[in-house]
């Protein structure tokens, strides 16, 4: 089978997973419910923490802020990871093959899903009071993981245009179906200079993001017990998004190798 071929195969198992996307379930709708109760509880200076971090994601959004990942230092680690002999660029990553990007790609996910679930564990111990606190860590790794996947499949994650891209993909991860079918029809049709306007606001993004972990989350209000719950949540959370990047991605790399592979 031609590489041409081999492209077009891994190209239809992306569309059966995109077709395969299933609404939320109902449970999954209340997502907002265990935070709204949740926020009546909390003391005042927990919310103020949340408000910040969110602040500060709001500055990734717009220039990167303390969310940017180091582009260099993930290229070192993917280097390493395929034992090249020197550091690889991202022009140097966009040449290799299908296969050694998902390597990468998976790479990365495994070690943030490892972050997460100490996260998770570590939060966990305080019940509710650091479950407040937990969620905005979990969006930031989420942020992390998508760039370090972004990398994998050679595009910089310093460009805005990326990180729209990244808030497209954390958008999918917690729409229903119709919100799904939307994004990858805006996806499909190329035009990826939207700007941050259309994206209806990064905060609605985030927060429904933050929601949509809420009944997921409503076990590890529970001091000491938490830890489990916390330590698996947070780790599923960065599966999930992984996943999505990862497949979105793949997507647009596979299509880019495509119509190079027919000049």
């Amino acid at each position: 089978m031609s590489e041409h071929e081999q492209l077009r195969v891994e190209l239809r198992k992306i569309e059966k997973w995109e077709k395969d996307q299933k609404g939320l379930f109902f449970w999954e709708r209340l997502a907002r419910l265990p935070f709204s109760a949740l926020d009546k509880v909390t003391p005042k200076f927990i919310h103020q923490k949340i408000e910040k971090l969110l602040d500060e994601i709001a500055k990734y959004v717009d220039n990167g802020g303390q969310y940017l990942a180091n582009t260099s230092a993930t290229l070192e680690k993917a280097s390493a990871q395929l034992q090249e002999k020197k550091q690889l660029s991202i022009e140097d990553i966009q040449h290799l093959s299908l296969q050694e990007m998902d390597e990468l790609a998976e790479h990365f996910i495994e070690v943030r899903k490892k972050n997460a679930q100490l996260q998770g564990a570590t939060t966990g111990i305080g019940g509710i009071f650091t479950l407040a606190i937990d969620v905005p860590f979990v969006l930031g790794l989420t942020l992390k993981t998508l760039q370090e996947v972004a990398v994998s499949y050679g595009y910089d994650p310093t460009e805005q245009e990326e990180r729209i891209f990244m808030v497209k993909c954390m958008q999918f991860s917690s729409s229903d179906i119709v919100g799904k079918r939307a994004i990858l029809e805006e996806l499909a049709s190329g035009n990826r200079t939207q700007s941050l306007q259309q994206l209806q606001g990064w905060r609605e993004v985030f927060l429904t993001y933050r929601d949509n972990l809420g009944w997921k989350k409503l076990f590890q209000m529970i001091p000491i017990a938490g830890m489990v719950f916390g330590a698996y949540i947070n780790k599923q959370a960065i599966s999930d998004i992984g996943e999505v990047g990862m497949i979105l991605y793949r997507k647009r790399r596979i299509l880019e190798k495509v119509s190079q592979s027919q000049k």
